[in-house]
């Protein structure tokens, strides 16, 4: 189900064609197709999509941006739909990197640990570091999640880890990284003195699910495994067809929105 659709999503989306990729994602709603499972089966693959074909030099910055957005505008459209859950009693603090891809992940990632029953508090990028270690000591969230960090990012991203744990305002808190430069450097997540590492979205459901609190003072050495990424055909190859349908320049997309 959901490879052909992210196939049909993926070249409208690189073509900049808003209208049609709203129209394809509300047709699949209308036909009862779960919110949540649209999220994480096609916006959240496109969204990764787009990085990789940028930084393979595939699409250029134009279409970039524009795919970006459109995705998470569309992430905005299913918000709405997806079902209201009961509370947990427990709370995660989300912050991100600027761009607007890390932004639509986090984004996204709030959206589905809400209906999950968790109670987010999502800060977005660019916050001072001293304000995300005010907003710990005051919120006292289970976990920190820290998304799409990219690689001129790491050292400021460690030295917040490190401010963490000297002002140790939550001891028993979890600091979690997920996206960005963590998915390509294996073991990164550990260099930064994090306590766990999550690929992609439903990773992080998972381990937040699962994850035991922190014990105070304690070095984490690794104990939360990195999940293998499954390769999909249509979430591997099906994209950079659809780049290639369209070329990478402005010309491509004038032509690709008169046909």
């Amino acid at each position: 189900m959901s490879e052909p659709l992210l196939l049909r999503y993926m070249q409208p989306l690189l073509a900049g064609r808003r209208a049609e990729c709203f129209g394809l994602i509300r047709n699949a709603v209308s036909r009862g197709q779960d919110a949540r499972a649209l999220i994480s089966s096609v916006v959240w693959p496109a969204m990764t999509q787009i990085d990789r074909l940028y930084r393979d030099d595939v699409i250029n910055c134009v279409i970039r941006n524009m795919a970006a957005r459109i995705n998470r505008a569309v992430a905005d459209q299913l918000q709405p739909h997806l079902p209201p859950a009961t509370p947990i009693g427990k709370r995660v603090l989300i912050t991100c990197a600027e761009s607007e891809n890390e932004e639509a992940g986090a984004q996204m990632i709030a959206d589905l640990l809400e209906c999950s029953g968790w109670e987010v508090f999502f800060v977005g990028g660019g916050v001072p570091h001293d304000e995300i270690v005010a907003a710990v000591g005051q919120l006292r969230p289970d976990v920190l999640l820290i998304f799409g960090t990219t690689p001129q990012d790491v050292p400021a991203s460690r030295r917040l880890v490190e401010w963490l744990r000297e002002v140790n305002t939550c001891p028993t808190m979890n600091i979690v990284v997920s996206g960005g430069v963590f998915n390509r450097a294996e073991g990164l997540w550990r260099e930064v003195g994090a306590d766990a590492f999550c690929e992609d979205s439903d990773d992080v459901l998972a381990t937040l699910a699962t994850i035991a609190p922190r014990t105070p003072g304690a070095k984490r050495s690794g104990g939360v495994k990195k999940r293998h990424r499954k390769r999909q055909g249509a979430g591997d190859t099906a994209p950079t067809a659809a780049a290639a349908s369209i070329g990478a320049g402005i010309p491509a997309i004038a032509a690709a929105q008169v046909d």
